[in-house]
């Protein structure tokens, strides 16, 4: 396999134009600087939604009067939307091109992120939740798109960018929440509200992105990646089933830790605003390691070793969690902070294990979804055991337990194989 073939996530195009790969004629000269700023903000609202609610999640339990078990669903949601919707937006975008459909998506985020905070039951708190999630959903599908069609030549850049913008996002609604709502009053309602603002700013910029793309929407590219991968099957590839696993298993331990490390660290005695700081640490650790992880993944033959290494910074930080949750707070939220590093080794994994980019796209479609899919029961499993447990030994064991299967999965996606080769469409 050519270097070429290895690096479909991060290959620079030929082209120096901030233009649509499918149409030839020119782009306005404000929509590459309009572009790059929608990307960086719709990047940043990708997970506060989330991380926000986890460092608010015993609040809003109390103010909602939740069960542990109904906080657990409310944890499950994410991988349920991300499943449900993600497939959606291949078609939406077909129909009414990708700009509008992330228009739309943000729009969603800050409509959900309005409405949440005013529900007075869980079933209005849920409902709300899932509008946000659904357009994080669609966002989060899309935006490679977007960037692989308009900016052809700086896909690496922008993407490490888009990730590292994620990344921010995810560990500024951590860290930032609980002392932000303790400025407005201590009042849970208003700590979640202030993310809706950011969200409002973000769709400003779609706007007259998708008027201006608009004119696009019912263009198919010739030799688009769906009719050139029409004949692939990608669930008779072993390597695309071991991919779903290992994404599943890796978004399981995202999705707990975005939704119960806090709880974990103040069951244990840490005040609200130390335990936000834990989740922060926890989830910036993706901004480096986002530009480290798939360049080093794309310049070996076998990524199982890495696979290997990063669950074994997990096991480690599972076990002094169990063992010592505060007097190594610091050093378990580090720990996990590299093991959820995973995501961005599994993403770049997809790339490398199919030969073309329409093998990646039919990949990447399955592995994601069909591994958020995976993830869904994880979540609210641990909020079932640490219900009825009382603690958080049981959940904790259950989570070391996990990652056992993932690194074990994640060596066999790591192969140097592809799924064209495995489903006999030659090597």
């Amino acid at each position: 396999m050519s270097d070429e073939e290895t690096t479909l996530l991060s290959r620079p195009a030929p082209t120096r134009a901030i233009v649509p790969t499918d149409d030839p004629r020119p782009a306005p000269a404000w929509l590459g600087p309009t572009l790059l700023v929608a990307i960086v903000l719709a990047a940043l609202n990708l997970r506060p939604a989330i991380t926000s609610l986890g460092a608010l999640l015993e609040e809003t339990r109390e103010g909602l009067g939740m069960s542990g078990t109904v906080a657990g669903l409310l944890t499950s949601v994410p991988g349920l939307c991300f499943a449900v919707f993600g497939i959606t937006a291949p078609r939406l975008s077909r129909r009414f091109g990708p700009a509008a459909v992330v228009c739309a998506g943000m729009a969603a985020i800050a409509a959900g992120l309005l409405i949440r905070p005013f529900a007075t039951g869980t079933v209005g708190f849920l409902a709300a939740s899932a509008l946000s999630l659904a357009g994080i959903a669609l966002t989060n599908v899309l935006l490679p798109v977007i960037v692989k069609r308009w900016f052809p030549d700086r896909v690496g850049t922008m993407t490490g960018l888009y990730s590292m913008a994620l990344a921010i996002g995810t560990s500024i609604a951590a860290a930032a929440t609980v002392p932000m709502t303790q400025a407005l009053g201590g009042n849970w309602r208003a700590g979640l509200l202030i993310w809706a603002v950011l969200a409002v700013i973000a769709v400003v910029p779609w706007v007259p992105i998708a008027r201006q793309t608009r004119r696009d929407r019912d263009r198919t590219p010739a030799g688009a990646p769906g009719e050139a991968a029409r004949g692939l099957r990608v669930t008779r590839s072993r390597t695309a089933w071991a991919l779903a696993g290992y994404f599943g298993l890796q978004a399981t331990g995202a999705y707990v830790t975005m939704g119960w490390l806090p709880q974990i660290f103040r069951d244990a005695g840490v005040s609200a605003g130390t335990a936000g700081l834990l989740l922060a640490v926890t989830m910036v650790m993706g901004v480096p390691l986002a530009f480290v992880i798939p360049r080093l993944a794309g310049a070996v033959r076998n990524q199982g070793v890495i696979v290997a290494a990063l669950g074994a910074f997990g096991l480690t930080g599972y076990a002094g969690l169990y063992l010592a949750p505060a007097g190594g707070a610091w050093a378990w939220a580090l720990l996990l902070g590299i093991s959820n590093c995973a995501f961005p080794l599994a993403i770049t994994m997809i790339g490398l294990r199919a030969r073309s980019a329409a093998g990646v796209v039919k990949l990447s479609a399955f592995a994601q979804s069909t591994g958020y899919l995976i993830s869904l029961p994880g979540p609210l499993l641990i909020g079932v055991l640490y219900q009825h447990s009382g603690g958080w030994d049981l959940p904790l064991a259950l989570m070391a337990c996990l990652m056992v299967p993932q690194i074990a999965i994640g060596v066999l996606a790591g192969r140097d194989r592809t799924i064209e080769a495995e489903c006999g469409m030659g090597d």
